[in-house]
């Protein structure tokens, strides 16, 4: 036994300053980003906020230019240099794993107090963690569409629903009503206006009772159904709420049918439920979405992209005044104060570009997959994953779960986060991949809607037409869609096609 010096290789994970920072950039959305500046600008003096008139193209961003005027599939085919790269934070943590050294912090000395100026506590992150959620972000009570959006997954199944349901919430104002007609919201996402009337009542059973009203009237009626107090004559009285408001007790009694008393009783209930119950959930609960990248239908057929520079405060560093400082200054410490400053300045200034690029990359490829979607309607939507659009455009799979975490998209179609366009899908006879399963119950749908009542379509009849429009199915994943649409077995459904007749 005796001392020894021994020699071992071995691989460790350095999260330096400037990773951390880069992974929180890449998950905010734009909104959020503008808060950071702030920050970011109140901490160092050499940055400052440039002011862009809103009818100016901005001139020194060419990429902006660039790609306003470029379609999305011609962007994702460009090559582009090394250092010209979008950012992909996770394949900087594996080259760091790799090799055992950190990245060139110098640049980067002051960049954890710009962290936390922003508010965000970094622990360890490896390659395949998900993306940081709003949730780890923030920390407020949760907002009316946050409240919402975590019910949906419970109560459907149904991925075209499901994504009809999350539209709607995404169009409710602050006091839980939807504002915009359904008709209308049916025609911009070219669905059934009977699909889109299921999606609004799959909206209003969700929690706080009353959501997704269309009126005054329709919210109340929705809280005296939830309590079983929806009786004809509540039914009158909540039809008549401009009588109830010009205390018009007489006409009341005579429409509703019933006495004193019972009407006293019945205004007595109207008055416990919540005209507004959106307005339970405060922080910023009905504060509209504001898209992070608008895409829209180029000349030439394909689609233009862009960042939302109204949402994006544009940056620069005051060189000049840096200049100024340093030789006023004979200080040795000053001067290496001032040097970080311009090193986290500069630094963030890049960060900001890579972050662009990396969201414009990833919603690029969403866009062309998705094209049938954003030329044709939900009925197009096709199968998608993170992993084929990492896969495709070279980027780690939980890099483009960052990107796609609260970040929306605007569209001639309204509104969607970019997460939206992740949906599950099913085998295809037509050589053409999987089909999606939005699509493939939209087909049962229509074959069962056009059924004979004299000759309805068994489940195994169902597999045979589904086949001859490209759908590779067993019967048992039809018949799971079939259940998940809300339409019975062929001997119900026989049953009540032979009771309509009969009426």
């Amino acid at each position: 036994m005796g001392p020894r010096l021994d020699l071992r290789q071995t691989q460790s994970l350095v999260m330096t300053p400037a990773l951390q920072q880069a992974i929180r950039l890449l998950a905010l959305s734009n909104l959020e980003i503008e808060a950071f500046i702030g920050e970011a600008i109140e901490s160092n003096p050499l940055l400052e906020m440039a002011s862009v008139p809103a009818a100016e193209p901005v001139a020194e961003d060419h990429r902006r230019t660039s790609l306003e005027r470029s379609p999305v599939d011609q962007l994702i085919g460009e090559g582009r240099a090394a250092e010209d790269r979008p950012l992909d934070i996770d394949d900087a943590i594996d080259r760091d794993r790799d090799t055992g050294e950190a990245a060139d912090q110098a640049p980067f000395a002051r960049a954890a107090e710009l962290a936390e100026a922003g508010g965000a506590d970094f622990s360890s992150a490896t390659a395949g963690e998900p993306g940081l959620d709003a949730g780890e972000r923030g920390s407020g009570p949760p907002t009316l569409a946050e409240h919402l959006h975590a019910q949906i997954g419970a109560v459907c199944r149904d991925p075209r629903q499901t994504f009809l349901a999350r539209a709607l919430i995404d169009n409710l104002d602050e006091a839980g009503y939807l504002t915009q007609s359904l008709s209308q919201f049916a025609d911009d996402l070219a669905v059934p206006f009977a699909e889109a009337a299921a999606a609004l009542d799959l909206v209003q059973t969700l929690d706080p009772t009353g959501i997704g009203a269309r009126s005054l009237a329709e919210c109340i009626m929705l809280q005296a159904r939830e309590a079983d107090r929806y009786d004809p004559a509540m039914a009158k009285l909540i039809d008549n709420l401009e009588l109830v408001a010009r205390g018009d007790i007489a006409r009341l009694r005579r429409i509703c049918g019933v006495d004193h008393e019972d009407l006293a009783d019945m205004l007595a209930e109207l008055r416990r439920y919540d005209p507004k119950p959106g307005l339970a959930f405060g922080g910023g609960g009905g504060e509209p979405v504001v898209p992070d990248i608008l895409l829209s239908a180029a000349p030439g057929g394909g689609w233009t992209i862009a960042i939302n520079q109204a949402t994006l405060p544009r940056v620069l560093v005051n060189r000049s005044y840096y200049l100024e400082m340093r030789g006023a200054s004979s200080d040795r410490v000053a001067r290496a104060w001032l040097s970080e400053k311009l090193a986290d300045a500069n630094w963030l200034l890049k960060a900001l570009d890579q972050r662009q690029k990396t969201i414009l990359k990833v919603a690029g490829e969403i866009v062309r997959q998705q094209d049938g979607f954003f030329r044709h309607g939900i009925a197009k939507l096709k199968p998608l994953t993170l992993r084929a659009v990492a896969d495709t455009i070279g980027m780690h799979e939980s890099t483009v779960s960052r990107v796609t975490s609260n970040k929306y998209l605007h569209c001639a179609r309204g509104t969607f986060e970019l997460k939206y366009f992740f949906t599950s899908g099913v085998g295809s006879t037509d050589g053409e991949g999987q089909a999606s399963a939005a699509a493939v119950k939209a087909a049962i749908r229509a074959l069962i809607d056009a059924e004979d009542p004299r000759a309805i379509l068994s489940d195994d009849t169902l597999v045979e037409l589904l086949g001859q429009k490209g759908f590779e199915l067993a019967r048992r994943t039809v018949a799971k869609y079939r259940e998940a649409i809300g339409l019975g077995s062929s001997v119900q459904r026989r049953r009540e096609k032979l009771l309509s007749s009969m009426v």
